[in-house]
């Protein structure tokens, strides 16, 4: 056994986050309904677990499965996914996914009217829509001039895990609690908020997370699947700064043709006066 380990881990793992939320459907019935924008009347009662599938490569995720797929006693879907890093595509992957569930549903001569919706659920380790505040983000088919004319079939939803703030909501407790065990709960956590362990779910999720829980081997793959997040995040990073330093050269490059002075094109483009010049 290893020294010197943390007493739990962090939930946000693929490890961990299928433990809690894939092998327990009591722990996941009360996920999505504290995090799906359900009705009075709309509470799922019971889950089914669905085996996951395969999706198409891409570059980041090879051979990436969905982490989480379920029905309820409506029959409704739900695919609920950990996504620690972003990248461009990742929506358009969790359209794909969403829609080819929603197909599906169907065989051959079966009526459409028996078509239930799918709710993808996906919680981001990183922040994409950076120009606005909002953590919550609700996707579904909703008329452009008539928002309460709505086509019912898919319901997308990603939450920015780092810009949630603990904040209490009456209504919102379930949510506010998970997103806190999520945020929360990692290597560095000595002792979690009392009000995590006063509701019997998230101490339940939190035993799940605790690191005498799980072999050597799994600690293992727990520590390689950070090792390839931290590779992830460098990748993306170069090459964002990459792509920064090409757009500057390039505006430069466009600055210095239409006689613009050195001085203010290094102050426009934060480039050093010497590079502006071999241009």
């Amino acid at each position: 056994m290893r020294n010197n380990m943390a007493k739990y881990l962090d939930p946000k793992a693929d490890l961990t986050f299928k433990k809690v939320f894939g092998e327990h459907p009591d722990l996941l019935r009360s996920f999505l309904n504290a995090l799906l924008p359900f009705k009075n009347g709309e509470q799922i009662e019971t889950i089914e677990y669905l085996p996951p599938e395969l999706v198409p490569d891409n570059p980041l995720r090879k051979n990436s499965i969905v982490d989480v797929h379920c029905t309820d006693n409506f029959k409704r879907q739900f695919i609920v996914e950990m996504q620690t890093v972003w990248s461009n595509e990742f929506q358009q992957r969790v359209l794909f996914n969403a829609s080819k569930a929603y197909v599906k549903q169907l065989g051959e001569g079966n009526d459409y009217e028996l078509l239930k919706p799918v709710f993808s659920l996906n919680l981001v380790n990183d922040v994409f829509e950076k120009d606005i505040d909002d953590w919550y983000h609700y996707y579904r088919i909703v008329h452009e001039k008539y928002s309460d004319k709505v086509i019912n079939g898919l319901q997308l939803l990603f939450v920015e895990l780092p810009k949630f703030k603990p904040q209490t909501f009456s209504d919102k407790k379930m949510m506010v609690l998970w997103l806190r065990f999520l945020t929360e709960i990692n290597e560095k956590t000595d002792a979690p908020a009392p009000e995590l362990k006063e509701d019997a779910f998230i101490k339940k999720a939190l035993g799940l997370v605790e690191h005498s829980a799980y072999s050597d081997k799994e600690l293992a793959a727990y520590e390689k699947f950070w090792d390839i997040i931290r590779t992830e995040n460098t990748l993306i990073s170069s090459s964002e700064k990459k792509g920064a330093r090409n757009k500057a050269l390039e505006i430069a490059q466009n600055l210095k043709q239409m006689g613009i002075s050195v001085a203010d094109i290094a102050k426009a483009t934060g480039l050093s006066e010497e590079e502006i010049i071999k241009l």
